[in-house]
């Protein structure tokens, strides 16, 4: 058995001569137990929130876009879209045609970016799931109708229950806009707004979703700006190097991370900033074990004598206060990880803790994940050792 930890064990789990020293050390252990259990409860937290997002983005953004490397306007080859709707694997293919117009309702204008799609684009689409009002319908017989963000809907008054029709305009290609009459240089197409869906803030604020042949003729045109794919499983490398030698150097493949990339590292940094936020708070709790471990050196100088005398060395005595207050702060993380993971896993199955005020979600959302409780751990007990360290070296 080793000495230093059977002695540091005896000193923490007997009875001392001093009261206070225990109190001191049940407080210390309690605090990094506190500690511990709120890092895994805000990480919980922090990550069901991102999975709603992640859920939002993933019905807007496809699995996969292809596009051309210099972003303009393309007529997709026949052989390349056999080629993707032969592939096991891919649920839909949507040629996309995108663009920033002007846009006016009533005596309101704005800007908007307009997503033409072709039919079936409202079958296929998750974004039927997020209407708020009127139905995701792009056609209505020879009609063609538009569905609209719902902060955009709301900045310019747009209402699916009126007759009155979204007007949209592009500049003709080459031609110059007069001053006197600039709608002249114009072209521009009129649809009914059918539909109101929101699924995150950009998206209301900006997105139009409108026919394929209404946004071509707005933009005189007949390419396309990407292709939208979809999957029905996990997307494997052997796919993506079929559709990228399938479209050639010319076209870039992006995945849902790079498509909305500067969101997804945003998300990162955010999650990192809390857990380092949080681990300093843990560091200064931390310091209780400082104080305690200080009073205890100070109680048991006699019996570090007897020990020297009977041959122990310093580095032996140091070691026993350094197992003591790592013990504190271990017991304190044990104690911690069961609170914070008990109250995550009940908070997502009862939903305890319910959110204020009206939002997609009645109850605070929790994900577990367990890396963030390994690297909990890891983090505490480093802080741990290094305190007792700091403290067991003032031993003299």
């Amino acid at each position: 058995m080793n000495t230093k930890l059977f002695i540091a064990g005896r000193y923490l789990f007997a009875k001392k001569s001093h009261n206070v020293i225990n109190v001191i050390s049940a407080i210390s252990a309690a605090g990094m137990a506190i500690g511990t259990a709120a890092l895994i409860l805000i990480l919980s937290v922090y990550n069901g929130f991102d999975r709603i997002i992640e859920n939002n983005l993933s019905d807007l953004s496809p699995d996969l876009l292809v596009r051309r490397s210099d972003r303009a306007k393309f007529t997709p080859d026949s052989s390349a879209l056999d080629l993707l709707r032969s592939k096991e694997g891919i649920s839909d293919i949507a040629p996309v045609l995108e663009e920033r117009v002007f846009i006016s309702y009533g005596d309101k204008q704005g800007i908007a970016l307009a997503k033409g799609v072709e039919a079936g684009f409202e079958q296929n689409s998750p974004l039927a799931s997020h209407i708020i009002r009127g139905e995701f319908s792009l056609r209505f017989g020879e009609l063609q109708q538009a569905c609209v963000g719902a902060g955009l809907a709301y900045e310019l008054g747009i209402n699916p229950d009126f007759l009155e029709k979204i007007q949209l305009w592009y500049p003709r290609s080459g031609s110059r806009i007069p001053l006197t009459s600039p709608t002249s240089a114009m072209n521009s197409v009129k649809l009914i707004p059918e539909g109101i869906f929101s699924i995150s803030t950009d998206a209301d604020d900006q997105l139009l979703i409108v026919p394929m042949e209404a946004m071509q003729q707005l933009l005189g045109t007949d390419g396309i700006s990407s292709i939208e794919i979809r999957l029905s499983g996990p997307l494997s490398k052997s796919l993506v190097r079929e559709v990228e030698a399938a479209f050639g150097n010319d076209f870039e493949l992006l995945d849902r991370y790079r498509q909305d990339e500067t969101i997804y590292k945003m998300m990162r940094y955010e999650k990192l900033s809390i857990f380092l936020i949080l681990i300093f708070v843990v560091i200064i709790i931390a310091f209780n074990i400082f104080g305690s471990l200080s009073m205890l050196i100070i109680e048991k100088a006699d019996d570090m004598d007897t020990i020297r005398a009977m041959g122990a060395k310093e580095k032996d005595i140091r070691g026993i206060f350094l197992f003591e207050g790592w013990m504190i702060s271990l017991l304190g993380l044990l104690a911690g990880l069961l609170v914070g993971v008990g109250l995550t896993l009940m908070q997502a199955k009862f939903g305890i803790v319910k959110m204020p005020g009206s939002f997609l979600v009645s109850a605070y959302p929790v994900e577990l994940q367990w890396l963030d409780v390994l690297w909990t751990g890891l983090g505490v007990a480093a802080i741990g050792f290094l305190i007792a360290l700091l403290a067991s070296r003032n031993n003299k």
